[in-house]
This record gives structure tokens, sequence and C-alpha cells, in this order.
């Protein structure tokens, strides 16, 4: 019941360091700071928080999600370029205040997405050239360069130096995926972008992540299936054996006995019980039988599951 609950609200295990929390964290500092310090003798007034709001969403993209798609460079600078400009036109053309507020995000929203710089903090910079005030309206079309191309510019430097400062969040993304080499296994099906392209197509909306890192996060997962095995430890007489693959080669084995040797080289006899090899026995040390095994199973009426 829980997890079903915590699934549906979107509450997934955090993978994330103390060390890669607090980093962010100061990288969200030093950017809206050096914006707060440009902005505040470039634009000084009332409605300089409101100006500034929409990059404080920008921080976090940038700093707690520097791979994301949303997080690189062109969807940064188009982002928000593209929507001040769009908020601005509507601001001056449409006096009716919610049509033209409305309009402006509906109209960002749809302007990123055909030009491939979707970045949600977008969304409020476009609203603010229509309900931000009057020191923002008079500023016309100076707003899309002054202050928010000036903001976009010190918040994307303060992105590049900060996190090229930590060797695993080399940014723009594309720094990163060239240092995270993963060599396919000789067994890995070769994945090309129609792949992915064909995935994504099927789960139907837009998702917040590349080819590149799609095929990363895949080979990753691939590799450690591949290598992850039963210690040896976990090799018991009497229990069951799977070596978790698919098809023809999947199998289940179950240890019946163990003869002489020490430590890792002890000789575990076994059978195979489903699968690949079915009613066969066979023998082999206990490293070989546990590196061949990859969970162990247990038979629940006509299945074979995993061990919890």
């Amino acid at each position: 019941m829980l997890k079903s609950t915590l699934a549906y609200l979107g509450i997934e295990p955090d993978n994330a360091s103390h060390r890669e929390k607090i980093v962010s964290g100061m990288g969200g500092f030093i950017g809206i700071f050096a914006i707060l310090l440009v902005s505040a003798k470039a634009t000084a007034g009332p409605d300089l928080p409101l100006i500034v709001a929409s990059m404080g969403a920008s921080a976090v993209l940038l700093f707690a999600a520097p791979h994301g798609k949303f997080s690189q460079p062109w969807n940064l600078i188009g982002g928000h370029l593209i929507s001040a400009l769009i908020g601005v036109t509507c601001a001056r053309w449409i006096t009716d205040i919610p049509l033209a507020a409305a309009l402006a995000v509906g109209l960002a929203i749809t302007a990123m997405y055909y030009l491939r710089c979707i970045h949600p903090p977008g969304g409020a910079t476009a609203l603010m050239a229509v309900v931000g005030g009057s020191q923002i309206h008079e500023l016309g079309y100076d707003y899309v360069l002054m202050p928010v191309g000036l903001n976009v510019l010190i918040i994307l430097i303060a992105a590049l130096a900060v996190n090229y400062l930590m060797v695993w969040r080399r940014y723009p993304a594309h720094l990163h995926r060239r240092m995270l080499a993963v060599p396919a296994e000789p067994n890995m099906p070769v994945l090309h972008n129609s792949d992915f392209d064909y995935a994504l197509r099927r789960i139907g909306s837009y998702v917040d992540v590349t080819y590149e890192e799609l095929e990363t996060i895949y080979r990753l997962a691939e590799h450690h299936a591949q290598t992850d095995h039963v210690p040896v430890e976990g090799i018991h007489v009497g229990h069951y054996y799977s070596n978790g693959k698919y098809g023809a080669e999947w199998g289940v084995r179950q240890v019946v006995d163990e003869g002489h040797g020490e430590g890792d080289d002890v000789l575990v006899i076994y059978k195979t019980v489903a699968g690949n090899g079915r009613r066969s026995s066979g023998s082999c040390s206990r490293i070989e039988f546990a590196r061949w095994s990859k969970h162990e199973v247990y038979l629940n009426e006509s299945s074979w599951l995993r061990v919890p």
C-alpha cells in the first residue's frame, strides 16, 4: 500500500549523496547571489524581486540537475529569451491582463517545444513580462536583453564554473558524457537513435532525457545485470538459484551437496531443476556457482520467484 501511494505521488528512491545535495545548494546560492548583485545595479526598484524570480527556478535545474535536458545551455538561453520576447509582445498588444498573461505562457510553451528549448522557468519569464508591474512594462523589448539576457548570462557562467570544479558534474551534459565511457558487452545489442525514438514515442509524453543519456543508463544497467551475482557466502545446500537470463538460456539450479575443498574452492554439487539443462546435474567450485547465480529463487506454485 505504501509503495503504491509513493508511486502515485511520484516519490522515487533518492540516490543522490549528501555531497551532491550540498554542492547543488552552494551552486544555487552562488548563481542567485551573483545575479542579485548585478541586477541591483542594472535594474533598481520594487520590481527587482519579480525579475529575478524565474532565475531561482533555473538555478534549481542548473545546479540540482545539471545533466538534465531542460538544464542545457540552449534550453536556458532560448527558453528565457524567447519567452521574454513573447511576453513583452503579449503585454504590448493585448490590453486584457488575464488574457495576455495566459496567452504569453501558452505561446511560450509552444514556441519552446518547436524550437527544442523547453525550460520550465521560461514560463515565469513570459508571465512576468505581463504582470510584473510598471517598471517592467516601461522596459518594453529591452526586457529581453536587460535584465533577462543579462541574468541568463550570469547564471550560465556560474553553472559552467561551479559544475566544472566537480568532475562528476561537468556542464553542459556533453562534457560529462564524453568522460563517461561505457563499454558495450559482447552480447549486448547495439542500439540506435531510432530505437530510443520508438521507445519515447510509445511513452507519448515529453521525457527530460536525451538519447545519449538513455543509452548510458541502459549500458550501465545491463553491465551491472551481467556482472552482479549472488555472493559466495550466499550459496547454501538445498537452496535454488537462477542465472537471471531470458529465453533458452534461463535456468534454475538446486545445490544438493558440497564436496571437499576450502573457502571459495569448496566443490558445489547441483542439479538443474528448470530451464536450460533441466534434469541434468554437475559440479563446480563455490565461486564459479556464485558467478553463475544471478539471484536466489523459490517455487511458488508453477512460478519461480526471486527471494526478497
